[in-house]
């Protein structure tokens, strides 16, 4: 199997994606091992800071040491970066934009291209520029209403809903219920009071119950596609 189908069939199966940056290099990974523990096999880190590309690099060695997991690599919004974590060994990109020339660079390298949509123009864009999967952003001023109205629009289309997702029952299964097939979560899940604190085995403990609440909330929901 391709990297690039191996990702998106593992993103579809945990149903989740955590992301997060921090500018120390101990934390992100006291953070990624902590995810792992917790039971995620998919992880995106975020290039949001000065630090990213240094502590991207370093967490793709620690990856060896976690058989299955597979680490992406999120806010590529330039082609420059993209080569960038390419050659840094990201096993996924994820844009919070629909820059095709993003996709391009990830799809050449063989890699699943994520994009940031916010309309049905963006998702048309993506889906003819060859994402499979795209990133509803910003999810909270989207609303599980806005993919009930369009999803028949894209019947091959896979949604995920990022930034304000919480790891709550109720608001989970909204979301799955109107047809996405991932959600991701950032803050909601990574909190800053836990990464404070240095509390990472309460955040083993947060990933474990997200991903028990996101896979009942999954149960609950189903969507047919086209094929």
């Amino acid at each position: 199997m391709h990297k690039k189908e191996q990702a998106l069939q593992l993103i579809l199966q945990q149903k989740l994606v955590p992301l997060y940056y921090h500018s120390n290099a101990g934390t992100s990974q006291s953070i990624l091992e902590a995810l792992y523990a917790g039971g995620m096999r998919v992880v995106e880190y975020t290039n949001r800071g000065e630090q990213a590309l240094e502590n991207f690099r370093m967490l793709q060695q620690i990856k060896r040491t976690m058989p299955g997991l597979m680490l992406g690599i999120g806010t590529i919004k330039s082609a420059a970066d993209a080569l960038k974590f390419i050659d840094a060994g990201a096993d996924f990109i994820v844009a919070p934009t629909t820059n095709a020339e993003v996709g391009q660079k990830a799809l050449a390298a063989g890699l699943l291209w994520i994009p940031g949509c916010m309309t049905p123009t963006e998702i048309g864009v993506a889906e003819t520029a060859g994402a499979t999967l795209v990133k509803l952003f910003p999810g909270n001023l989207l609303g599980p209403s806005f993919v009930s109205a369009i999803r028949e629009l894209f019947p091959r289309m896979h949604f995920m809903p990022t930034g304000g997702v919480e790891a709550e029952k109720k608001n989970l299964k909204k979301w799955f219920e109107a047809g996405v097939s991932a959600v991701g979560m950032g803050s909601k899940l990574i909190t800053k009071d836990l990464v404070e604190e240095n509390n990472f085995k309460a955040l083993k403990k947060a990933a474990a119950e997200a991903l028990s609440l996101v896979n009942a909330a999954a149960s609950k929901g189903s969507r047919t596609f086209t094929k």
